[in-house]
């Protein structure tokens, strides 16, 4: 099994999320799961990788090219793959996971994650997505999916497809634990 962990490339300012990253990368490493992630060894990237590896666990970065000239790739890696562009790098990732979850992160975290729930809504893949809501990061994100939830642009069971925990090894054992509901995505005919 192999989960892709999509995260941010600095820190943060919070030292839970750098915590965070290291207890992931360690729990992966320790239950035999493979890492795939966007192969740069900055901020809470570097930080889930290096746990990983230091764990005995394997760890694969997916980075596209102008990210390597910069000097961001990590050098240290079980297998670090090339790809011309961010939408190649997302794709080879989502084809080497079983699963996601997003650490804290920015942008480019929420979009990755919110791609992979889209595809799972739409029958795509199976595949578990997760937050891991370190220190609270993701509680007002939470809070606002419940927004959309109750304000009618969201059904309950795509609702029910994110998990969230706030502590690894419940994170783990959910991912671990999900089973894609059974639901038509297509609104049907009269409904809004």
């Amino acid at each position: 099994m192999r989960i892709c962990v999509f995260c941010g490339s600095s820190a943060g300012n919070q030292p839970e999320y750098l915590q965070a990253a290291v207890q992931l990368g360690t729990a992966l490493a320790q239950a035999n799961i493979g890492l795939v992630y966007g192969g740069a060894q900055v901020g809470l990237m570097g930080a889930v990788a290096d746990a990983a590896l230091a764990a005995g666990g394997e760890v694969i970065g997916v980075i596209p090219r102008h990210l390597v000239e910069r000097e961001l790739a990590h050098e240290g890696l079980t297998q670090l793959i090339e790809v011309a562009s961010m939408h190649e790098r997302k794709a080879r990732m989502a084809d080497l996971a079983d699963g996601f979850i997003a650490l804290p992160g920015g942008v480019g975290t929420f979009e990755e994650l919110f791609e992979v729930w889209t595809w799972g809504q739409l029958g795509h893949h199976q595949k578990p997505y997760a937050l891991f809501n370190a220190a609270g990061y993701y509680d007002k994100l939470i809070a606002f999916l419940d927004h959309t939830l109750a304000e009618g642009f969201m059904k309950q069971p795509y609702r029910d497809m994110l998990i969230v925990a706030d502590e690894v090894d419940a994170l783990l054992s959910k991912v671990q634990a999900y089973e894609a509901p059974k639901v038509a995505k297509w609104v049907q005919s009269g409904e809004r």
